[in-house]
C-alpha cells in the first residue's frame, strides 16, 4: 500500500499525540476515501447537468443567504 505524509499545524499534532489509542492513519484514509466519493458523485450529476455556471453562481448566492439568514434567526 502506498504511503502519503500530511503536515499538520503544531496545535493539531499535539493534540493527536495526546490519543495515541486512535489510528489516525485509519480516520485519515476514511475521510479521504468519503471525500473522494462524494466528489465522484458530485461529477457525475454535474455530467449530466444542463445547468450553466451562471445558474449554478445563483444557486449558490440563494443557498448562501438563506443559511445566513438561518444562523442570524438561530443567533450564530
Amino acid at each position: 500500500m502506498p504511503n502519503m505524509t500530511l503536515s499538520l499545524p503544531e496545535e493539531l499534532h499535539n493534540r493527536i499525540k495526546k490519543m495515541p489509542e486512535i489510528k489516525w492513519s485509519e480516520v485519515a484514509r476514511r475521510a479521504i476515501e468519503e471525500r473522494i466519493n462524494d466528489l465522484e458523485v458530485m461529477n457525475k450529476i454535474a455530467s449530466k447537468s444542463k445547468l450553466t455556471r451562471i445558474d449554478v453562481e445563483e444557486i449558490s448566492k440563494k443557498i448562501k443567504r438563506s443559511a445566513a439568514k438561518k444562523f442570524d434567526e438561530l443567533g450564530y
